[in-house]
């Protein structure tokens, strides 16, 4: 394994499943921002699995490739989504946030395709 795969697969899993906890512990700044999004709290829960669901699915990649695509992928529709909401807030000082998540999907995307055809 190429040591850059493993580096963005790791840092891509770290922030996800640190991004999905966070919609289970709810922390202040993540409830403030939700609302300035104009997103309901009830989705928290689902936006937390799917989050935790994508880190260890591209964790998984690194064993079976195609379950890592197939996160990675999810990971980057769910993200372009996230980059959607904020620009539709106009929040655009915030878009470096879901627009870094988004970069680390890609990569991992991209290099689990390498890896695994």
């Amino acid at each position: 394994m190429h040591p850059t795969f493993l580096i963005v697969i790791i840092l891509t899993a770290a922030a996800n499943l640190y991004a999905g906890i966070s919609d289970f512990t709810r922390p202040q700044w993540l409830m403030t921002n939700i609302g300035r999004l104009g997103v309901e709290a009830r989705w928290l829960p689902t936006l937390g699995i799917l989050k935790l669901l994508g880190g260890i699915g591209v964790l998984t990649g690194i064993l079976v490739p195609e379950i890592g695509v197939a996160a990675a992928a999810g990971l980057v529709v769910y993200f372009i989504g996230a980059v959607a909401t904020v620009l539709r807030a106009r929040w655009y000082s915030n878009l470096p946030f879901p627009l870094t998540w988004l970069a680390l999907a890609v990569g991992s995307f991209v290099l689990s395709l390498h890896v695994a055809y």
